[in-house]
């Protein structure tokens, strides 16, 4: 018991420090670097340096661990998927969305979801994060052909994307734990301040 408290609460510590200090710290944007060169390491320290992207790939892993089966297991294969379509738009240089708005809006939405424990319809989840996979793949694949390596470099990106969307279904097994369900809500609502903060600063730009 002693045990299951200890681990309940450093998880809840965790992810609140993650959050809190993620927000608060300077923006300090995962697609505003335009020209960067480099390969695999560049890619894949890329998504932990953008606050906003790092918060939504953690995002959509604990509400996919908030929703169970089977989106414990497809939130994390849609984001990335779809990501990777936005991508390659970006790289086609089809019109731009408003992707400052639209990756503010998932990190606002998503905590949302977990904080106030929206189970969605399936169909509406991987809609949503479908969607929001669009506008972070379309950032980031604006910056590929600028690269000296971009095959490297989207390979590390693409690697460290995979582990955020674990780490947020790892902190949401603190769900199992008792009163892990608030603690886990109360990240949620942190993480959904963070996307008011960074909407804030897109609607400002």
């Amino acid at each position: 018991m002693h045990n299951k408290v200890s681990m309940k609460r450093s998880l809840s510590a965790a992810a609140v420090f993650l959050a809190g200090s993620s927000c608060w710290a300077s923006p300090a944007w995962a697609h505003s670097a335009k020209g960067l060169s480099g390969g695999f390491a560049a890619g894949f320290m890329h998504p932990f340096l953008g606050l906003d992207h790092l918060l939504a790939m953690v995002s959509v892993g604990l509400w996919g661990a908030f929703l169970g089966r089977p989106m414990i297991a497809a939130l994390p294969v849609i984001f990335p998927a779809v990501m990777a379509f936005g991508a390659l738009l970006a790289i086609l240089n089809m019109p731009q969305p408003p992707i400052e708005l639209g990756i503010a809006l998932s990190v606002l939405a998503l905590g949302a979801a977990i904080a106030f424990g929206y189970r969605a319809p399936i169909w509406l989840a991987g809609s949503l994060t479908g969607m929001f996979g669009l506008f972070h793949g379309y950032a980031h694949g604006s910056e590929i052909p600028s690269l000296a390596d971009p095959v490297a470099f989207s390979t590390g990106f693409v690697l460290a994307t995979g582990m955020l969307h674990v780490a947020g279904i790892g902190l949401g097994m603190a769900n199992r734990l008792k009163g892990g369900a608030l603690a886990i809500r109360g990240v949620g609502a942190a993480i959904s301040l963070c996307g008011v903060y960074f909407l804030a600063q897109a609607v400002a730009v």
